[in-house]
C-alpha cells in the first residue's frame, strides 16, 4: 500500500512539473511580449541556396556585425552582450557589444560569435548570431512566407523587418513585415489568389 502511495505521488510530482515547465515559458514569453521594448530588426538578403526547414522562416538581419580592435581577445561560440538602440529611421542599432551582461539600464540581447571576419578587414569584426533567426507559422502557411519573404529580400524596392520585443536580454520575435504589411496577411491574400486562380482553369 506504501509502495502504491509513493508511486502516485512520484506520478503526481512528475505530471505537475510537466504543466508547470510549459506554463512558465508562455508566462514568460507573455511578460515579454507585454512589457518589453519593441526593435525593428531590419531583415538582410537571404542565401537562395538556404533550404526552406518546414515550420518557420530563417531571418537574418543587417545589424550582424561590430567592428574590433582586438580580436584575439574575442573567439568563436563565445557568448556576447549586444546593446541595442534605435537609428534615425526607427531600426534597431547596436550601441556595444560587451563580454559581460551590461549593469546600465540598456536594452541588450544575449548571443554569440558565429566568426571574426579579419581577412581584408580593418579592423576585424565580429559577426554576431543572434538566437531570435526564426519565425515559426502554421505549416500551411511557412513555405508561402519563407518564398515572399525571400522575395523581399531580393527587392531593393521593397523593405522588410522583424518586430522584436526585448525585455532583460530576452528576445522574441512577434511579427515579420514587409512593407509594413504583416507577412502572414501577405500568405493569405496570395493564397486566395492562387485559390481563384486555380478556381477558373
Amino acid at each position: 500500500m506504501q509502495h502504491k502511495k509513493l508511486i502516485l505521488l512520484v506520478f503526481f510530482l512528475v505530471a505537475l512539473v510537466q504543466i508547470y515547465v510549459p506554463a512558465k515559458m508562455v508566462y514568460n514569453s507573455n511578460v515579454v511580449l507585454d512589457q518589453g521594448t519593441v526593435y525593428k530588426f531590419k531583415t538582410a538578403p537571404v542565401d537562395p541556396n538556404d533550404p526552406f526547414r518546414g515550420k518557420y522562416i530563417t531571418l537574418r538581419y543587417d545589424i550582424n556585425s561590430w567592428k574590433v580592435e582586438d580580436p584575439g581577445t574575442w573567439s568563436h561560440g563565445q557568448d556576447i552582450y549586444v546593446l541595442l538602440t534605435t537609428n534615425s529611421v526607427g531600426y534597431a542599432k547596436i550601441l556595444d557589444v560587451k563580454r559581460e551582461k551590461p549593469d546600465d539600464d540598456v536594452d541588450y540581447v544575449k548571443a554569440s560569435i558565429d566568426y571574426i571576419q579579419t581577412w581584408n578587414q580593418s579592423p576585424a569584426r565580429l559577426i554576431i548570431d543572434y538566437p531570435f533567426d526564426r519565425y515559426y507559422m502554421e505549416e500551411s502557411k511557412a513555405y508561402d512566407a519563407e518564398i515572399a519573404y525571400r522575395k523581399s529580400a531580393r527587392d531593393v524596392q521593397q523593405h522588410s523587418y522583424a518586430l522584436v520585443h526585448i525585455k532583460d536580454g530576452s528576445p522574441i520575435v512577434k511579427d515579420v513585415l514587409i512593407n509594413e504589411v504583416p507577412i502572414r496577411e501577405l500568405v493569405i491574400e496570395q493564397q486566395l489568389k492562387n485559390a481563384n486562380h486555380e478556381n477558373n482553369y
